[in-house]
């Protein structure tokens, strides 16, 4: 049988993989929030000449490189291991967000906005599928949970540097914190296992030919095949979901909110709510999840995004705003870090790097509409409340499907060395 799921990884103990994961997504928050930080400056940018709809573009063409980053990760972290992949993908986000802080116009910074979309599609799943298999069984969720706080903590980053700096600063000024990434590429390389291990007592299936794992596409249709289609499926769709609620609130929160009667420092408050809120809340979700919840607590969580987002939407008293606002970051960052556990606890460890760089590879389609998606339901329709609304649709669908996975009757940690592979992987949290 396959390694499970918290089953650790040679090599990898818990308590750093989980530090290291936190630092990485950080720096990946930092740079996926920051088009929303910087987007009221670009609008009031004199020489370029950026529209709402340009702004939206922006975001879709940071989108449109994650695909290709995550679907290429994936693959290349189970057949080289997570740590030259991992190693690759710092360096190249780094070099991306530089270029961005030098850029001379809109083209040049949309095309640098491209390779960072690249860079961040490949982090996400190679720190997932690490921290997945260095976690402890009994805290899985809790463990992986925690790493993927980083997201959220990289974007309170990006709402206080935006915060202190903006308008008074030129917009590029942030960008070049894109110098961290390669001050992690030696903590890497010390920490990251050279090579993807399995558990000894749980070696890979003998009867498979040797050969067949390294090649992408026996890996793509072994996910499509029968043990694996269903779910396959509707992580893709769960996924596709999710990221236009994330990517189109990273894109859109703060202008939203001045288009709401707030000023850019106030935006920026609700931002960092955001985030807050994100951090809280999957940290709870993956308490809850641990004990058997993961499929509920991902339902509920998408349901709390359409109530959050409705909510902002009125005029409510401050206080009230800024808890509905954390509350948004949960439905939108804790929803997706509990979809990416769900994919890790449904895969073994020679499949875990495809099937999350394939579920945010194809799911990063909702990444790139969904900014052009709040962008156009902004245009189309003249309200201020236009753009809260175009989330709740997405978060309904998101939680229609996660319902829609089947539950086994065991979770992946708990299932013994010497069971039976049953003809759909179980889900049963």
């Amino acid at each position: 049988m396959n390694p499970t799921p918290g089953t650790p990884t040679a090599g990898a103990r818990p308590g750093p993989a989980v530090a290291l994961g936190i630092v990485i997504l950080c720096i990946e928050g930092y740079d996926l929030f920051i088009l929303g930080a910087v987007g009221p400056s670009l609008l009031h940018h004199s020489d370029w000449d950026v529209t709402k709809s340009t702004l939206g573009l922006l975001g879709g063409i940071t989108a449109l490189g994650m695909p290709l980053g995550s679907i290429a990760a994936g693959w290349a972290g189970d057949r080289y291991g997570r740590r030259l992949p991992m190693v690759i993908s710092l360096a190249w986000l780094s070099l991306a967000m530089l270029l961005s802080a030098v850029a001379a116009d809109l083209a040049q910074f949309g095309a640098t906005r491209f390779l960072t979309g690249m860079g961040i599609g490949a982090l996400i799943p190679l720190v997932t599928a690490y921290v997945s298999e260095a976690a402890d069984p009994s805290r899985h969720s809790l463990q992986v949970g925690t790493a993927t706080t980083g997201l959220a903590l990289g974007g309170i980053v990006t709402g206080v540097a935006g915060r202190l700096l903006l308008p008074e600063w030129d917009f590029r000024t942030l960008f070049l914190f894109g110098v961290f990434p390669l001050i992690l590429i030696p903590v890497v390389w010390r920490l990251v296992p050279a090579a993807l291990q399995d558990h000894p007592a749980e070696p890979l299936m003998e009867s498979a030919p040797r050969a067949e794992p390294e090649q992408p596409g026996n890996r793509l249709r072994e996910l499509l095949g029968p043990r694996y289609r269903r779910s396959t499926l509707l992580f893709w769709a769960a996924t596709f979901a999710g990221l236009v609620i994330v990517y189109g609130a990273s894109t859109w929160l703060p202008t939203l909110m001045v288009d709401s009667g707030y000023d850019l420092s106030s935006s920026l408050e609700f931002s960092i709510s955001f985030n807050v809120g994100a951090v809280i809340g999957t940290l709870g979700a993956a308490l809850v999840a641990d004990r058997g919840l993961l499929k509920i607590s991902t339902i509920v969580s998408f349901l709390l995004a359409a109530v959050a987002m409705v909510t902002l939407s009125t005029p409510q008293p401050r206080p009230l705003l800024l808890a509905a606002s954390a509350l948004a970051g949960f439905g939108a960052l804790g929803t997706q870090a509990l979809v990416n556990i769900y994919v890790a606890h449904a895969h073994p460890a020679r499949l875990r790097g495809t099937a999350l760089g394939f579920s945010l590879g194809v799911g990063r389609l909702g990444a790139i509409v969904g900014p052009s998606y709040v962008a156009a339901v902004t245009v189309l329709i003249p309200s201020s409340k236009a753009g809260f609304y175009a989330f709740v649709a997405p978060a309904l669908l998101g939680a229609l499907l996660t319902g829609l996975l089947r539950a086994g009757h065991r979770t992946p940690a708990a299932a013994p060395a010497d069971a039976p592979a049953p003809a759909e992987p179980p889900l049963a949290h």
